[in-house]
Formats: structure tokens, sequence, C-alpha cells
């Protein structure tokens, strides 16, 4: 799919990931909006690309309604989706205190928040984006209308202890791939996901320096933390290459991870 001239719509790019595919979207000729809730990041990538940043909530019907509308006034109908937005936590289904021997489990309504943050999140901008995706003409050959691309976790596959969330939240959306391709494939737009290994995102810059070197060399090659480029750089060429899709690709250095 020739890039340059369409819209694209990036949720989560104020930062991290996200903000990396906006960035490299935009240096192809693409006009990006970016779906965040920190407006002040968001506004300022948004400046720097020559794009337009809308405050959004992707567990909203309302709130990413309004998104789509913003960005599409802007730009057009975008043809691009990329979904970056997404967070995580870390609990063990049930455990026993070490000091009282009292028992918890993993409180339910933590669990549905990450599930409704990224999965129901990502399945809902997909449905809208897929939806005004279909307004419009198919371009190329074949009648390609567009190109999604969803965001996992190597945690969807090898998650560690505590990851049960955060886990379920991911394997939902690699299994999701396949079917929504299947049903937009009549409709010419193509649905991938990436599944990124340990990325050196703002959430991991916060760690000490001891953790993220211990992290580093556990990946087997190359021993670094994965950069942002490359993600965007996976990304940009997913929606590219127009034989690209239903596709769940690990992006990792090989890396997998152990029980904890």
């Amino acid at each position: 799919m020739k890039l340059e001239g369409i819209s694209a719509v990036v949720t989560g790019g104020a930062s991290g990931l996200g903000a990396a595919t906006a960035r490299k979207l935009a240096a192809e000729g693409v006009k990006v909006a970016l779906f965040d809730l920190n407006a002040e990041k968001g506004e300022a990538v948004a400046k720097d690309i020559g794009g337009i940043f809308c405050e959004v909530n992707v567990t909203s019907d309302e709130s990413v309604d309004a998104g789509f509308e913003k960005a599409r006034a802007a730009h057009g109908q975008e043809r691009i989706l990329v979904n970056c937005a997404g967070t995580g936590n870390a609990m063990k289904t049930a455990s026993r205190s070490k000091t009282d021997g009292s028992i918890k489990h993993f409180p339910l309504d933590a669990f549905n928040m990450i599930i409704q943050i990224n999965l129901v999140g990502t399945f809902r901008c997909i449905a809208k984006s897929a939806a005004g995706m279909l307004t419009l003409d198919p371009v190329g050959e074949f009648g390609e209308r567009g190109a999604i691309v969803n965001t996992a976790s190597v945690a969807a596959e090898d998650g560690q202890m505590g990851q049960a969330a955060y886990s379920a939240s991911k394997g939902g959306v690699v299994g999701m791939t396949l079917p929504v391709a299947r049903d937009l494939m009549s409709e010419g737009i193509r649905v991938n996901t990436i599944l990124p290994g340990i990325f050196d995102t703002p959430l991991m810059q916060g760690a000490p320096d001891n953790v993220k070197q211990a992290l580093a060399a556990s990946v087997p090659f190359p021993k670094r933390l994965g950069n942002p480029d490359e993600y965007a750089s996976l990304a940009v060429e997913m929606c590219r290459n127009s034989y690209f899709n239903g596709e769940d690709v690990r992006l990792d250095g090989a890396i997998r991870m152990a029980p904890r």
C-alpha cells in the first residue's frame, strides 16, 4: 500500500512504541492523528510531526468516537490504524502471606481493567476504524482499503508469574487477529499483530540500571533492549507490504520468558 498522502491513527501515540510509530509514519508522508490520555506529551509529538492530537480513552465508546471524528475532520478517513495503547499490572492469581499466613487472590476489578484497556480497547478501535475504512474507495490492483496493526506481547505466549491479566489480554489480541483479518478480507482491510519483547520504553527507562542490564543480558541476540524504532519499522512494513495479513509476529531477539 502506498503510504504517502494517506491518513493514520495511532493509539497510545504520545510515547514509547506509539510515538516511534507515529514519527516513522509521518516521515513516510502519512498524516497522523495520535490517540492518548497524556495531552502534554501527545500535543508535543503531534507538533513535531505535523499531526493532530486527540485525547482519547480507549475504554469509552464516546471518547473513541470523538477521537475518530476529530482525526477525520482534520485528515480525512484513515487507511491505517496502529493500536499501541495498553498497560499492565502484576499479581499472583492467589497467594499466601509469608508474615501472617493470610490468603488473597487477584482482585477481579484489577483483572477486568487490564482486559478492558488492552483487549476490548483494541477491538473497539479496530471495529470503529474498520467501519470507517469501508467508506473508502479501494486502491491498487487488488482493491485495498486499509491496514491495521495491533500490539500484543511475548507475554501472550510465555507470560511470567503475576501476569495472568496482562497475558490474557495480550493473548486475546493474538487470538482475534486472524478472525478479524478473515472478517475484513472481502473489504480489502489487512490485520496483523506485533508481539514485542523487552523494549526500552518510558516505563522501562524508570527501572534501575542493574535491572535493565539484567534484562538486556537475558535476550539471546542481540543482548540489549529493543528500540521503539525497531517496532515502528515493522509496523510500517506491515502497512506497506500488501501481502502481510493475518500474522502474529514476535519481535524479541529470540527471548523466551522464564517463569519469573
